[in-house]
């Protein structure tokens, strides 16, 4: 196990892993990037990145604490096959459940059960809304992840843009965070986040600088609390020019972003493991130049 002091937290989908539709080659076909499918899903690819993203991704993670952090069920999350052994700690459905060894940790998602039930409307309440003010012309699927939050799946040009309003400001008077992703509506309880996870993470173990990254609005506290963070030059947050005073905004998009935020990853850890006279300076070293 890494005796490292770096813990890196960051969102899968979009962010270092991309779908075909999402990949956003804009160059030249003979000039596009190996790619390393990392997900299958119905017997079908589903998910990727680049060859030089996961050589990244293999020594980042020999050599910090790398945590992914998604919005992900665990059974979606754990469809996801990474280049790298299973890691000792992951969060999934938005922080709703901690992953130890790839084994949920009951007491965690036992504390979080009552926040949630302390701090926001329930479940129901929600989803009966979604029910109630959506029309199958425009909502291809209603689904709830973990007992814990819902979302739509959506034709988005034929969803009324007034809706999403509304039904954000209803469900923010109720403690709930509305999300856009692609085609997916996410209604998620604002006491279930991405940022409480890794903090319980750095506590247990010990990390003194923090890494993350995400695209998304439901990635924005996770990239407040860490010591240093990017966004991609896509997503919500990019959409919004969302930005904190310790936040990088990348020019890149799509798989190409991926990759740089590994290496930027890298940089940053190898750094912070050199300011340590006499600890990790082996670990330190072995981290990957940028390039």
């Amino acid at each position: 196990m890494t005796t490292a002091t770096v813990l890196v937290a960051s969102d899968l989908d979009r962010t270092l892993i991309y779908s075909s539709a999402a990949l956003a080659l804009g160059m030249p076909d003979a000039q596009a990037p190996r790619l390393l499918c990392v997900e299958v899903h119905e017997s079908k690819p589903l998910s990727y990145l680049t060859e030089s993203a996961a050589e990244l991704l293999e020594q980042l993670a020999a050599d910090t604490y790398f945590v992914p952090t998604t919005t992900r069920t665990r059974k979606q999350y754990q469809r996801i096959r990474l280049p790298i052994p299973t890691p000792q700690y992951a969060i999934c459905a938005n922080g709703g459940h901690l992953l130890v060894d790839g084994a949920t940790d009951h007491d965690w998602h036992a504390s979080v059960l009552r926040r949630l039930d302390a701090e926001c409307a329930p479940l129901d309440e929600i989803r009966a809304r979604f029910t109630d003010t959506t029309d199958p012309s425009w909502v291809r699927k209603h689904r709830v992840a973990e007992d814990l939050f819902a979302y739509l799946v959506v034709e988005r040009e034929l969803m009324p843009e007034e809706w999403l309003e509304e039904f954000t400001s209803w469900a923010g008077e109720r403690g709930w965070t509305v999300s856009l992703q692609g085609r997916k509506i996410y209604a998620v309880p604002k006491p279930l986040t991405k940022s409480a996870a890794m903090r319980e993470v750095a506590r247990r173990t010990g990390a003194t600088l923090t890494l993350a990254a995400g695209d998304s609005l439901l990635d924005a506290d996770l990239l407040q609390a860490a010591d240093c963070a990017w966004r991609p030059g896509h997503g919500e947050l990019a959409d919004a020019d969302w930005t904190a005073p310790h936040l990088d905004a990348l020019t890149h998009r799509g798989v190409a972003a991926g990759e740089e935020i590994l290496r930027r990853f890298g940089t940053t850890a190898r750094t912070h493991l050199a300011s340590l006279p006499g600890l990790l300076s082996d670990a330190a070293d072995a981290l990957p130049d940028p390039a």
